[in-house]
């Protein structure tokens, strides 16, 4: 009898594991969460009719090519692949940003996707804090992938809504991303990638830092207009191509 209990105790508990994984695999995967897809919808449209092309000290020299195969992998809504120049110090930073639903944005890193496209991992990925604003900081993680004797210093972080009012997003770089953005109704996912072979580790950290620290505030303050957003509009991007050699590509030759 003693025996017959503890095998129904070891089932029951079986069960309850079982039905725990179910739920939390359902939530991350968006089939239970309340996520209306019109709000990732609207998300998306804003990201690309608002997206700046001038901030700071940065201005879009021209849109890059994505590849609707890894957009699709994304599980990219709304998107913007572009190419920055600095009126400063002549450095380019390649933008690409995706609106997508949280687990479909945690599931497309760098660290899964840029090796499968033929890079190795050089510096490994660790998280830094970049100051902007007023008091304000964005969480991102960097790293390097390298391939055929280049080196990109990416940075990635992902954007979510604030707390606060005005349609401020705050910028983290969770460990668990698909815990921690689990229920959001959508997140945008930014990659900034500048060619470290022709600037050197120290001045690729600056000019992404620099970036973020200006487009995060100039973003905020796009998103929050009450005015026609379609004014803004940006001219579209080039169809065909792939992200990986785009952002390699954003590092062109001055």
């Amino acid at each position: 009898m003693k025996s017959s209990g503890v095998q129904l105790a070891i089932v029951a508990a079986a069960v309850a594991l079982v039905a725990v994984a179910t739920v939390v695999q359902g939530r991350w995967t968006e089939r239970w969460a309340p996520i209306s897809r019109d709000e990732v919808i609207a998300a998306a449209r804003l990201l690309e009719e608002r997206f700046p092309t001038t901030f700071g000290e940065w201005e879009a020299e021209r849109e890059l090519a994505s590849d609707p195969k890894e957009l699709e992998a994304a599980g990219a809504v709304g998107h913007i692949s572009r190419l920055y120049r600095n009126n400063r110090t002549k450095a380019r930073v390649s933008a690409f940003v995706v609106c997508a639903l949280p687990y479909d944005a945690s599931a497309h890193t760098p660290d899964r996707c840029y090796p499968g496209a033929g890079f190795t991992i050089g510096e490994s990925e660790h998280r830094v804090k970049v100051k902007y604003g007023e008091g304000r900081e964005a969480e991102a993680l960097t790293g390097t992938f390298a391939k055929a004797g280049q080196t990109l210093r990416i940075f990635w972080s992902y954007g979510v809504a604030s707390d606060a009012a005005g349609g401020q997003l705050d910028w983290i770089a969770p460990q668990l991303p698909r815990i921690t953005l689990s229920g959001e109704p959508s997140v945008y996912k930014l990659y900034a990638i500048a060619d470290q072979t022709r600037i050197g580790t120290s001045q690729s950290m600056v000019e992404c830092e620099g970036f973020i620290s200006q487009l995060a505030p100039a973003l905020d303050a796009a998103l929050a207009r009450s005015d026609d957003p379609a004014a803004a509009s940006p001219p579209p991007a080039e169809p065909g191509g792939s992200p990986q050699p785009a952002a390699t590509d954003a590092a062109a030759a001055d």
